[in-house]
Order: structure tokens, then sequence, then C-alpha cells
């Protein structure tokens, strides 16, 4: 039978307990998707901050034998299927198998079990991937850049992703009227959109008040607010 010291990671990050779920993250909108949803679930786990910004902590072999994609999040489970730990990247396989695993938030069977999925599908593909270049041209490096073009074209593919979001939240508290992953994966990104990227009057946030009322729903949740400082941010303490 494996056990974590099997896994390299854990010699760079040692587990403070060797029975528990190890979480690799940063307080990214990725990141924050499985911390909340482990604080939701009410699940043990250790928590070690990774830093995407240093090639010391990402780019090391002992992170990229977990994960060779060298992103965050990613987790070891010591008693994963058939009990043996089990290492898993991408934040939305993780919430997938963490539904799976603990039976809440991620219907077992049926339609529901797949609308679910195909709105944490369109996270993974569409809001996420969009919002982020919103925040590369419109905060980051690719706000030097003259040409106006590429940043005007993620500004509007986020007011549509927004529309459809928009559109389905009309007259339900939820994505997918229960509470579930789509919820924890999706709403951390809209977030991001005022609390880090300062775009959000680019991409015309207020018009959406069924976006923006479900956000302020979600953050009022004590197990989000929990999540959120995971891994806790040592420059806040300063």
């Amino acid at each position: 039978m494996s056990k974590l010291a099997d896994f390299p990671i854990t010699h760079r990050w040692p587990p403070r307990r060797e029975d528990v779920i190890q979480l690799y993250s940063l307080g990214t909108p990725n990141g924050v998707k499985v911390s909340i949803m482990l604080e939701e679930l009410g699940v043990e786990y250790d928590v070690h901050r990774v830093s995407i910004g240093d090639p010391a902590d990402q780019l090391t072999p002992e992170f990229l034998s977990l994960n060779p994609n060298n992103k965050i999040p990613a987790l070891i489970d010591p008693n994963g299927p058939y009990g043996e730990p089990m290492g898993l990247w991408e934040s939305g396989a993780i919430l997938t198998y963490l539904g799976d695993k603990y039976g809440r938030f991620l219907p077992q069977s049926g339609a529901a079990r797949w609308h679910t999925l195909q709105w944490l599908f369109f996270q993974m593909g569409g809001i996420g991937p969009m919002f982020g270049q919103v925040g590369f041209f419109h905060r980051y490096k690719g706000k030097e850049i003259e040409d106006p073009r590429p940043r005007e074209r993620y500004y509007g593919e986020a007011r549509r992703l927004l529309g459809v979001l928009d559109r389905q939240l009309q007259g339900r508290d939820w994505i997918t009227g229960d509470y579930s992953v789509a919820d924890i994966a999706t709403a951390p990104w809209v977030r991001t959109l005022t609390r880090f990227y300062e775009a959000d009057k680019e991409v015309g946030l207020a018009d959406f008040t069924n976006v923006t009322t479900w956000v302020d729903r979600f953050e009022a949740r004590p197990a989000v607010q929990r999540g959120w400082n995971q891994p806790p941010n040592p420059e806040a303490a300063k």
C-alpha cells in the first residue's frame, strides 16, 4: 500500500497530518474553488501555499511530480479510491471527485447531475479562460499593448458570458436550482472581475443584477468566507 511519503511533493511541503487531504493552492479563483468546497463539506485538510509567481515553487520537480502542468490547485487524498492515496489536479476534476466522494453539491445520477456538470464545464471552458484574458489585457501586462482590439474582444466576450449566466439565474437562487459545484466554481471568477481585475465597469457587471445578487448570496455563506482565506496570505498579517 502506498503512503503520502511516496509522493515527492510531500518532501518539499511536509504534511502536518498524514490522514487528511493535502491541498496545494493559492488564493486565486481556481485555488479558492477547492478550499471553499472543502470548507462546505466540513472535511479536514492541510493547505500548503504554492506561489504561482515563484519558479522556486511551482516549477520544482516536487510540484511537477504531482501536477505536470505546474498549476494550482492540486491535492492528494490519503484515502482515495480503494483506500489508496491519490493525487489529482485540475480544479474541475477535483470538485467532481469531492462531490462524488462525499455525496454533496453534485447530484449522483439523473438529469440533475448532467445539468450541474454542464454548468461546471461552462465555467472551466468559458468563464475562466475568457475572464482571465480580461485580467491580462485590463490590469496586467496586456494593458501595455496599444492596439485596443484584444482588450475589446475580451470585454465583449465577458459581457456575453455574463448574459448567459444572468439568464440562467433568473428566478433561481443558484445556477441549477440547488447550491452545487457549479456555483462554487463560477462565483470566484465573477468576484475576481471586481476584486482583482477592477474591470466591472468595462464588462458592464452592474447590468447583470441576477449575477450580482447571486455573488452576494454566495459570499454570505460562512464556509465561503473561510475558504477565501486558504491558504492564508502572509502579507495580510503584516
